[in-house]
């Protein structure tokens, strides 16, 4: 990777520097040949990066369609907000209402009339897809499902997921219950990012409540142990539906498959798509926030110069093998004057790729740097007048 350096004013310095203090050692190879996704028999799919966001594949991301059991991260997902929020225990004991025992589908088994924990009812819809166990957790936490569909919906808004909608917390079939793949995308992503320790029980194989042992309905966890999560689901209106989630080396990928023909099938495509991204794509952290990555002459300054950085860690994800080709750029005014405050916007940092900028974000100082005094403000001003005169 070259990194080059650009002012503003049109002038350039090319600098040959591998960045070897913020990439992790690797084997830097000619740029390969990537080839097309593989062909996914499903109404849609998608294939992103976790960390990065970069999609990889995608057919349909924004389609409205039925997430079946799905709707069920979202679910989980609420409960583990109102845990970090305090407002719930693990340990609190829910009462099991009728309408919750009586819930059709997928079951915990629990029974009408008992207490069960919610650390077991978490468990009951996470692993065993439980519909009766995803009433109950709603009624505790909200008084009634409607209203928890409410808060769902409204969770649904703050991460982006504009084109979602909850009518319930099961995803039993309600012509107005809907979502899109690349909506589920953000919901995956935030449970992953947000709250790691409940994704863990994503990767649990099975579950045992009241003598009954029911294994986790993600088959993937099985056939591949670099899968670790996350859901299934099935309605004969949404079809089979898996979103997956796998890490290797440091790179976590997430497929979503909506609408495939069988069981077999919404695993078969997952591990397509998951295999297709580990293998032609890679992710690497480029630059460390807070890392001085330009030293810049300032005028006006008790200092003499500024050390210019990313405050957010830049990580990108791009074709395996082409390292070498990435490109960077810093953009920065040709004169900086002081005063700076630490974090103030100076320039930006854009990585390109086949003279296409596949990443972009703000450069700032590291630093802050107070105005300087009488006499050195004024000998500042009589060097940029003459580098003035002369330069014209």
């Amino acid at each position: 990777m070259i990194q080059t350096l650009r002012f503003s004013c049109g002038t350039a310095i090319i600098v040959s520097l591998f960045l070897a203090w913020f990439v992790p050692a690797q084997t830097l190879n000619a740029a390969t040949i990537i080839p097309p996704p593989p062909a996914i028999a499903a109404n849609s799919y998608m294939l992103v990066d976790a960390n990065t966001n970069k999609v990889i594949a995608q057919l349909d991301p924004d389609k409205k369609i039925a997430p079946a059991s799905l709707t069920k991260i979202m679910t989980s997902y609420i409960v583990e907000n109102e845990i970090q929020a305090g407002r719930v225990k693990g340990e609190d004991e829910v009462l099991i209402s009728v309408k919750a025992w009586r819930t059709g589908g997928s079951k915990m088994f629990i029974r009408e009339g008992t207490r069960v924990s919610v650390d077991d009812l978490i468990r009951g819809v996470i692993i065993q897809s439980g519909n009766d166990a995803s009433v109950a957790l709603a009624e505790h936490i909200a008084g009634s499902e409607s209203a928890f569909a409410d808060m769902m919906n409204q969770q649904a808004a703050a991460l982006g997921m504009a084109s979602t909608q909850f009518k319930n917390a099961t995803g039993l079939p309600n012509d107005e219950h809907y979502t899109t793949t690349a909506d589920l995308v953000k919901l995956a992503r935030a449970l992953v990012q947000n709250y790691p320790e409940q994704y863990k029980i994503y990767s649990e194989k099975n579950f045992e409540y009241g003598d009954i042992r029911q294994p986790n309905r993600n088959r993937l966890l099985w056939r591949d142990r670099s899968v670790d999560g996350i859901k299934t689901g099935y309605t004969e209106d949404a079809g089979y539906c898996l979103i997956a989630s796998a890490e290797r080396d440091g790179m976590r990928l997430i497929s979503v498959v909506m609408g495939t023909a069988s069981d077999e099938a919404r695993m078969r495509e997952s591990q397509k798509l998951i295999s297709y991204g580990f293998r032609y794509f890679e992710t690497n952290r480029l630059y460390e926030s807070g890392i001085r990555l330009f030293e810049q002459e300032i005028y006006y300054g008790e200092a003499d110069s500024l050390s210019i950085g990313v405050l957010e860690d830049v990580v990108l994800t791009y074709p395996r093998g082409s390292y070498d080709d990435l490109k960077t750029e810093m953009v920065l005014p040709d004169r900086l004057s002081a005063p700076f405050a630490k974090g103030a916007e100076i320039g930006r940092l854009e990585v390109a790729l086949a003279d296409e900028v596949i990443y972009s974000t703000p450069l700032y100082a590291l630093e802050a740097v107070e105005e300087g005094g009488f006499l050195g403000r004024i000998g500042d001003f009589v060097y940029l007048l003459y580098a003035d005169i002369f330069e014209g």
